[in-house]
C-alpha cells in the first residue's frame, strides 16, 4: 500500500516503514538514514569541499547572481533540474532542521549527526546570502526554469542564463519569506544547542518556538486557518505548523497552543488509511514489486531516475563539455542505468496501480527531490531508535 503521490509528504512517515519493510524482513534503518543524508551531497550547488563523498559531482553554479551583481553560489538544486527554487529549499532546511531537533540524540549515536548539520548548513549559507546580499531585497531563485527544462546537461557545464529573482517591499512575496524566516529560525536551534497564510502560520510557529516569545503566539491566533487538510508539503504547510505547535500544549503544557491540538489530530485522521474520516488515496497492494524506492537501498532500486547530473557521466569520465542538446541522446533517451548512482535519492514511487517503470523520461515517478528527502529524515531517525529498544 502506498501513498499517492500529492497527497502528503508527512505519509512518507508510514511509507518509510512500509516499503523498506517489504524490501527486507529486518529493514536496516541506520543504513536508510545514512543514505537519505548523503543524498544532499548529490544536489548541491557551488564550490564542493573536499569532505565531499559523492565524487562524480564537481563544482557548479560559480556565477551564480552575477547578472545582480551579488554572490549567490551554493545552496541546493530542488530536483533533476540546475535550478535552484528558494521557496523548496527553504522548506528542506526546516524539515531537516525540524528531525535534528527532534532526534538530534539519536542521530549523535548513529554518527549521522554531523551529516544532517552539514546538510543544513549548505542551505542557511546560501539562504542567509539571499537575506542579506541587498538590503531592502531577499533573494529566491537562480535559474531560468524554461531554459534549464529544454536542456539535458551536467551542473558542471550549464550554459543556460543565470537569471536572478528576488523579491522586495514594492515587489512582495510573503510566501517565500515567511518560509525563510522558518529556515533560518529553525536552523538557529540546530546550531545554538497576496498572504498564503500557511507559510505566515510555519513562519511564526518556528518563530514562536525559537524565540519563546508570546507576540508569534498571538499573532498565530489572529490567522484563524481552521480549514482541515490532508496535505503536508512545500507549497502547504498548514499540517505541519499544527503538530508543531500541538507538540507545545502537549509537552510544555502551554494552555494558549491547546487549540491546536484537535487541528493536528484531525490532520492525522484524515491520512491514515484505516480511519473513517481518511481522505487519502493509496494503491491497492502493499509494494508487490519488492521496490525499494530510495536509490541505492535493497537489491531492488530505481537505475534510471530523472537526474541530469545522475544520468549524464561525470566530469572525471567525460571531460568534454556535454551541450544544451548533447544530453538528449544517448543519455536521457538511454535503456541503460544512470552511469552515476545518486545514494539515497527517493523518487516519485508508483503509479495508481502500483507500477513502477523505472523510466528516466517519466519525471512524475522517477525524479528525486530534496524536500522528498528532507521529510524522510526524520522518521528514519524515529525508526532506528525504536528498532534498537
Amino acid at each position: 500500500m502506498t501513498m499517492i503521490k500529492g497527497t502528503s509528504l508527512c505519509l512518507l512517515f508510514f511509507s518509510s516503514f512500509f516499503v523498506l519493510e517489504t524490501v527486507h524482513g529486518n529493514p536496516n534503518y541506520k543504513e536508510a538514514l545514512e543514505k537519505s543524508l548523503l543524498f544532499f551531497e548529490g544536489q548541491r550547488s557551488g564550490k564542493l569541499p573536499k569532505s565531499q563523498k559523492i565524487t562524480w559531482r564537481s563544482n557548479s553554479g560559480l556565477s551564480d547572481g552575477q547578472l545582480a551583481n551579488v554572490d549567490l553560489t551554493g545552496g541546493y538544486y530542488d530536483a533533476g533540474d540546475n535550478v535552484k527554487f528558494n521557496f523548496p529549499m527553504a522548506y528542506t532546511t526546516t524539515m531537516l532542521s525540524w528531525s535534528t531537533l527532534e532526534y538530534g540524540k539519536r542521530m549523535s549515536s548513529l554518527g549521522q549527526l554531523k551529516s544532517a548539520r552539514a546538510a543544513i548548513r549548505w542551505a542557511t549559507d546560501y539562504l542567509l546570502k539571499c537575506a542579506t546580499a541587498t538590503p531592502g531585497r531577499l533573494y529566491v531563485g537562480v535559474g531560468d526554469p524554461n531554459a534549464d527544462h529544454k536542456c539535458w546537461e551536467r551542473p558542471e557545464d550549464m550554459d543556460t542564463v543565470r537569471t536572478v529573482y528576488w523579491v522586495s517591499s514594492s515587489k512582495p512575496g510573503s510566501e517565500v519569506a515567511a518560509e525563510t524566516a522558518a529556515a533560518l529560525a529553525a536552523a538557529s536551534m540546530v546550531f545554538r544547542k497576496v498572504r498564503f497564510q500557511d507559510e505566515l502560520l510555519w513562519g511564526a510557529a518556528w518563530l514562536h518556538r525559537a524565540t519563546n516569545e508570546d507576540s508569534y503566539l498571538t499573532f498565530l491566533k489572529s490567522l484563524g486557518a481552521d480549514d482541515s487538510t490532508d496535505i503536508f508539503g512545500w507549497d502547504n504547510k498548514y499540517a505541519g505548523a499544527r503538530v508543531l505547535l500541538a507538540r507545545r500544549a502537549l509537552i510544555l503544557k502551554d494552555k494558549n497552543a491547546e487549540p491546536f491540538i484537535q487541528q493536528a489530530e484531525n490532520f492525522i485522521c484524515m491520512i491514515l488509511p484505516d480511519s473513517p474520516s481518511s481522505s487519502t488515496k493509496y494503491t491497492p497492494g502493499e509494494n508487490p514489486l519488492k521496490m525499494s524506492y530510495m536509490v541505492g537501498y535493497g537489491p531492488n532500486f530505481p537505475k534510471k531516475i530523472h537526474h541530469r547530473g545522475s544520468s549524464l557521466p561525470s566530469v572525471t569520465s567525460h571531460p568534454d563539455t556535454i551541450t544544451c542538446d548533447g544530453g538528449f541522446d544517448p543519455f536521457l533517451h538511454s535503456s541503460n542505468p544512470n552511469p552515476n548512482i545518486l545514494t539515497g535519492a527517493i523518487v516519485g514511487g508508483p503509479n495508481d496501480n502500483d507500477g513502477f517503470p523505472d523510466d528516466r523520461t517519466d519525471y512524475s515517478h522517477s525524479e528525486p527531490t530534496t524536500y522528498i528527502n528532507a521529510a524522510i529524515v526524520g522518521p528514519l531517525a524515529y525508526f532506528v531508535g525504536s528498532q534498537s529498544t
